[in-house]
């Protein structure tokens, strides 16, 4: 078995802190230390507030589709195996033109990197016009039947436009959603994904920590 070095992993998740950009309208990030040690205390508890759907995460089927599976029952290959990140060049929105010229298959895991991947953009203001899925797009990747699909901001689908249709078209087809990716230190190219998303029974969406390995063919 090949083992990779730890500094070929990329650590694709942004940092959990408060006071840390959400989505409007989302419960806002609070981080309390609940017990501490400087003050006495024999450990360090600290109380997590915040909405599913904080930072990098997941969303399951549920998020948008009633009565459709939650997080808890998301097939652990849906955040681990292989998986391609591809660069797009679309300003407003990704169109299903661009994703054809990448030849997405079934069963894949794509992480779609567009000019939202310029600045670490965590650590700014809410941006309203984002790079986002186009709703064409989204049911264009549903009829190829891929597995995942990652993004680098807080939505598969826009503020203004395709929020709604975008997520449904995934979503209901069990396109298991990543959002909040850190990609502006990955090239595109062939990796091995590592992403796993709290267990939450019935859960809309989970937090999640998402790394990528080095890809290697089985030989």
């Amino acid at each position: 078995m090949v083992q990779n070095d730890p500094e070929d992993f990329i650590d694709i998740s942004v940092p959990l802190e408060s006071g840390m950009l959400s989505w409007p309208g989302d419960p806002p990030v609070t981080i309390t230390r609940m017990r501490d040690q400087n003050a006495g205390d024999e450990a360090n508890v600290s109380r997590l507030d915040m909405g599913a759907h904080t930072g990098t995460h997941m969303d399951a089927p549920v998020h948008f589709i009633s009565g459709a599976p939650g997080m808890d029952t998301m097939p652990i290959t849906a955040g681990i195996g292989p998986c391609r990140v591809i660069e797009l060049a679309d300003e407003q929105s990704i169109s299903r033109a661009s994703l054809e010229k990448h030849e997405p298959v079934a069963g894949e895991r794509l992480l779609l990197k567009t000019r939202n991947s310029t600045q670490r953009w965590w650590e700014h203001p809410f941006d309203e016009h984002f790079v986002y899925i186009s709703a064409a797009a989204a049911r264009y990747l549903a009829a190829q039947r891929v597995m995942t699909v990652g993004v680098d901001y807080l939505s598969v689908g826009g503020f203004h436009h395709d929020g709604v249709a975008t997520h449904q078209a995934l979503l209901k087809e069990h396109i298991w959603v990543i959002e909040g990716l850190d990609l502006t230190r990955v090239p595109a190219g062939r990796y091995m994904l590592h992403c796993l998303p709290l267990k939450i029974r019935h859960g809309d969406g989970a937090p999640a920590r998402a790394v990528l390995a080095p890809y290697r063919s089985a030989e």
